[in-house]
């Protein structure tokens, strides 16, 4: 099988790798993060700008109609850059949903700007009580004259404090774990019974609380069949699952890369560490499981955009947690080689070690994705 980029692909990750490298120096990424938005506004409308965030679109749209491994590629460099701007859930989670639910008017008046990065959508799916599963929602939505009545609250929603759109799941029928009668509506943040509690996460990007207290919308901001997005919710998740393995392997790239340089300059007794053969079988075993890592990325790439199967969930399950043990052995790896450098605040290595953790809890940890690999085996 040849794993080898067509000249297009190439030059999509050349463009951007030189946009990160000019653009994402670690001190400057400080500053983004200290920002209200969170992030660089100005880099974000670079990425649209030269079509990053139109790559996974129809033409139609705008986009240029990319597949799982164009994806991968410009996933990879944003990772290992460590920037903060919600290309995933904006891009791939949001604009996918939007992509499958929307109807004509709404895919053709909204998709092009999400392409264009002038508007900036999140999707808040996750409750205090939900534990990673799509179906156990609490938040309901009421049918009334002309609309809909939301009530609830949605946890940890990245990039909700900022997003022009908010795709918001609530039930509309059944009982709180049911997986029917789960919809989902495109909700303004600046209607009135919607509050916000913006909050740092632990990576230094920005999520909030979503709160919704009698939220009145009209019934053209329902996405898709009332009480069926429930399968698209999973199938775009497993696209978002697909994505961000890949940004774990560009931040454990920038990982192992950092420690090599380390141990080649560092020195004690006379000599540079990197001499040390145990400190040497160490750092291959952080290569090893990179490029374990990186197969891994590069499968569930090829899988994101199949058909929704079996076969597919149980790869993108495999795929979230070999990648995720790999980001944690490396990310622990990583501080031990450098020692208590690694943990400063002032050195690049512990921010990559925290957005590595994180990572590992978004869209499911690995005991989540290994039970769920575990019951698609059972039933396969």
């Amino acid at each position: 099988m040849d794993f080898k980029l067509s000249e297009e692909q190439q030059m999509l990750q050349d463009t951007a790798a030189r946009l990160v490298r000019d653009n994402y120096a670690f001190e400057a990424r400080e500053q983004f993060a200290k920002t209200e938005l969170g992030y660089s506004l100005g880099f974000w409308q670079q990425l649209g700008e030269l079509g990053l965030t139109a790559v996974p679109f129809a033409a139609e749209y705008g986009g240029f109609a990319g597949n799982g491994v164009e994806t991968l590629v410009t996933m990879t460099e944003l990772g290992r850059g460590l920037c903060l701007e919600p290309y995933l859930h904006s891009v791939i989670f949001a604009g996918g949903l939007l992509a499958q639910l929307g109807n004509e008017e709404q895919r053709n008046e909204l998709l092009p700007q999400v392409a264009s990065a002038h508007l900036q959508l999140a999707v808040a799916v996750d409750e205090p009580t939900s534990h990673y599963q799509l179906h156990d929602v609490r938040t309901h939505a009421e049918a009334v004259s002309g609309g809909w009545k939301l009530n609830g609250r949605k946890s940890v929603v990245v990039g909700g404090h900022s997003a022009g759109l908010i795709l918001v799941s609530a039930r509309t029928a059944g009982s709180e774990r049911e997986e029917s009668g789960v919809s989902l509506f495109l909700l303004d943040p600046r209607t009135p019974g919607v509050s916000r509690r913006a909050f740092p996460t632990m990576d230094g990007r920005k999520a909030c609380e979503l709160y919704l207290d009698n939220v009145v919308v009209s019934g053209a901001a329902l996405l898709g069949a009332e009480g069926q997005a429930l399968a698209a919710l999973r199938y775009q998740q497993g696209r978002a699952i697909a994505a961000q393995c890949a940004e774990a392997v560009g931040s454990m790239e920038a990982v192992c890369n950092l420690t090599l340089d380390y141990l080649k300059t560092r020195q004690q007794f006379g000599q540079v560490i990197g001499k040390f053969q145990a400190l040497q079988h160490r750092m291959v075993d952080m290569r090893i499981e990179l490029d374990q890592a990186t197969s891994m990325a590069i499968l569930a790439a090829c899988v994101a955009d199949a058909a929704d199967s079996d076969e597919r969930s149980r790869t993108l399950a495999a795929s979230k947690v070999l990648v995720v043990r790999a980001a944690r052995f490396i990310a622990d790896q990583g501080i031990q080689l450098h020692g208590g450098i690694g943990l400063t605040w002032e050195y690049v290595l512990s921010h990559h070690a925290k957005h590595l953790l994180m990572l590992s809890h978004q869209f499911g940890n690995d005991d989540h994705h290994l039970k769920t690999y575990s019951y698609l085996m059972q039933v396969a």
